[in-house]
């Protein structure tokens, strides 16, 4: 047995000090282990480079161990000013104030959507429009955020029931842009039932960016999303058309957006991922976002007939996923969900993905502005309003001020509810640095606005979707792809 002298202990003891980052965290995958620390490097290892890691074992001139030293995995080794750095840019939105601005126009809609979540009326009923001194009161208020650049999004409802206020609304918008030189982005969510040429022309000509639902071919989605009057589908089909001609051409005037289009993911779409993103490549359209259903509004109600569990989301999700990559060898087609993920995970980068940040976006990334000009947290917070519980309604554009809104009970409530830090699950999920929770959905699922972690299906659904993504990442070939969607959206 060799003699333990003080050289061989003092070279023990300083193998030993390089040791580990305390918060670094793990999950394991087949044949491999994610490595993730706070300031949103990765790194994969075998599980024998992971066990040596873990013991303070790596040969310190190995390549691996420099990687991980890069990255902020070795204790003794760490660069603060670039690790901070990135730390700094990938939660970028904590220094900045609301940039989202969701102006509800009208609850009035002329589509009866199985999974409604906009607590929408009947079209007859116009005591639920905006009127225009509330849409200007609503705009000066979304100006006084600190933001240097504010988007300012139309929905409702369908929010082309209220045109004359809207076009109004959008010329006092542009007038503000002008006079206080802020950023304005302006934006419409409308399923394009009352889309006309001379409208269109309008939203082009002040450049309004344009965005749909499509819920798959046509089976599938007058099935989701009915219409009365038509066909849902041919509708949308039609203006979807018209709009990417329009940017195809462009104008030297003013700039016209690619019209972009949303999946929400019904009982009725499980079985056709594939030959959803299909249709999605048949429309020209170069993104598809897969949105989860919640049982949130009206869609809670029917949430029996139209939902289905988190396992049944991710299984969807993964087939219609590795679907979208596979097509990537002959045709550009996105996934959005996965892009601002990536985003996040590859440039250190927040994409402005509100239910994913920590603490999330409610009232300090986004406001939403009742048709009667009462504030709430977001919009699935005035969803909660519309029910009769009031418990996410910060003010009013009338009585309060940004100030009081941002102070205000409630948003602190939320701020608290979803930091991370203190929800102890989400402390040591690998996943941590780029994920969030959603006091709303908690408090309708779980009766209280922090949750609980290991029932909720919403964490269940995202870690199923951070799982996919790096599986995929841990491909050369796939990841590969996966890179190329978010260098276009960088230089985009």
């Amino acid at each position: 047995m060799p003699v333990k002298t003080k050289r061989t202990k003092n070279k023990a003891k300083a193998r030993r000090a390089y040791g580990v980052i305390p918060d670094s965290r793990w999950r394991r995958f087949p044949g491999k282990y994610l490595l993730v620390n706070d300031f949103g490097n990765f790194k994969y290892l075998k599980p024998l480079e992971f066990d040596k890691w873990l013991k303070s074992k790596l040969p310190e001139k190995s390549k691996i161990f420099e990687s991980l030293a890069e990255k902020g995995f070795i204790r003794t080794r760490m660069n603060f000013d670039n690790l901070s750095a990135r730390w700094r840019s990938a939660n970028s939105y904590l220094f900045g104030g609301a940039g989202l601005h969701i102006l509800v126009m009208t609850l009035r809609c002329n589509h009866t959507c199985v999974y409604c979540q906009s607590s929408a009326v009947d079209s007859s009923k116009k005591n639920t429009d905006m009127s225009f001194k509330t849409a200007k009161a609503s705009v000066d208020f979304a100006f006084k955020s600190p933001n240097p650049s504010i988007t300012i999004e139309f929905q409702g409802g369908e929010p082309l029931l209220n045109w004359d206020v809207l076009k109004k609304t959008v010329i006092y918008a542009r007038s503000v842009e002008k006079k206080l030189k802020k950023g304005l982005i302006l934006a419409l969510v409308s399923n394009f039932s009352l889309m006309t040429e001379e409208k269109a022309r309008f939203l082009m000509e002040h450049e309004v960016s344009i965005c749909t639902s499509l819920d798959g071919p046509k089976s599938i989605h007058d099935k989701n999303r009915m219409f009365r009057k038509a066909s849902s589908y041919d509708v949308t089909i039609k203006w979807l058309k018209y709009f990417n001609a329009r940017h195809d051409r462009q104008n030297e005037n003013y700039r016209i957006f690619k019209p972009s289009a949303l999946l929400t993911v019904s009982k009725n779409s499980l079985a056709s991922g594939e030959k959803i993103v299909d249709e999605y490549v048949k429309q020209g359209l170069e993104d598809i976002f897969i949105r989860p259903l919640a049982p949130i509004g009206y869609a809670k109600k029917y949430w029996d007939i139209i939902g289905y569990s988190a396992d049944d989301f991710i299984s969807f999700y993964r087939k219609a996923l590795n679907h979208i990559v596979r097509l990537n060898a002959k045709k550009v087609i996105r996934e959005k969900t996965a892009m601002m993920i990536l985003d996040k995970v590859l440039n250190a980068h927040d994409p402005g993905y509100l239910d994913m940040r920590c603490p999330c976006g409610a009232s300090i990334g986004q406001l939403a502005y009742n048709h009667n000009g009462d504030l709430y947290t977001c919009d699935e917070g005035r969803m909660i309003g519309w029910s009769g519980d009031e418990i996410f309604k910060t003010g009013n554009v009338f009585k309060d001020t940004y100030l009081s809104v941002m102070g205000s009970p409630v948003t602190k409530s939320c701020v608290l509810s979803s930091n991370l830090e203190q929800q102890p699950l989400c402390f040591r999920c690998a996943y941590k640095p780029f994920c969030g929770v959603c006091p709303v959905y908690n408090y309708e699922t779980q009766q209280n606005l922090w949750g609980n972690m290991p029932s909720n299906e919403r964490c269940k659904l995202f870690m199923g979707i951070f799982d996919a993504i790096f599986e995929l990442l841990a491909k050369p070939k796939e990841a590969a792809i996966l890179r190329k969607w978010v260098q276009k959206t960088v230089e985009s």
